[in-house]
């Protein structure tokens, strides 16, 4: 989503966030380092304004599901792929390579925020730390802006903006971390089975 900052003159005694020193890269990548499995719900905003939520379960690396309420929708990441399901259809998901959406930098097995060509912007205020990241080999794709609160260090937000342009906004809630999670949660060919979409 396109955020849009309003700003009124209410007194001349208004004050807007301190600009505050950031949480560092290395803090940042040893935070998403540590994260094996999380669950928390979510909040997803696109440009076009259509408003989800839902359940998030993680499992570093490499696998993301996205459970939408009150939505025939399902989205995971598992085995290098990323696979969306709509219930509404009897047809196949459609499926990309994880490696080509932004996303893989927070789920790859090693992150390196520090690493050349990876950030664009690196900011922070009295309230939270904003990094810009793109894959430098890969930079066509989009990049993603990751959200930071400090003490402790928590992923609170993120927005994927892809080639074209389209943000799309995800907002967390407090994150469980080090959950139980069951394999077939991540596992797109036992998701089409259970579908009945292959034999």
């Amino acid at each position: 989503m396109k955020h849009v900052f309003l700003a009124a003159a209410l007194a001349a005694t208004s004050a807007l966030p301190a600009l505050a020193e950031p949480i560092a890269l290395s803090d940042l990548s040893d935070y998403l380092n540590s994260l094996q499995t999380a669950e928390t719900s979510f909040t997803q905003i696109t440009d076009d304004g259509a408003i989800s939520t839902g359940t998030l379960y993680l499992q570093r690396p490499g696998r993301m599901r996205f459970e939408y309420d009150n939505e025939e929708l399902l989205v995971m990441a598992g085995g290098g792929q990323v696979a969306i399901f709509d219930g509404r259809s009897n047809t196949a998901p459609e499926q990309y390579p994880l490696s080509r959406t932004p996303l893989n930098l927070i789920l790859a097995a090693n992150v390196d925020l520090g690493a050349s060509g990876m950030i664009l912007d690196h900011s922070g205020d009295d309230t939270s730390t904003r990094i810009v990241a793109q894959d430098p080999d890969e930079p066509d794709i989009g990049y993603i802006t990751l959200v930071f609160t400090d003490d402790p260090v928590e992923l609170r937000q993120w927005i994927v903006t892809d080639a074209t342009g389209f943000d799309t906004t995800v907002i967390l809630g407090g994150l469980q971390t080090d959950v139980d999670l069951p394999s077939r949660y991540f596992n797109i060919p036992i998701e089409l089975r259970v579908r009945g979409l292959v034999e």
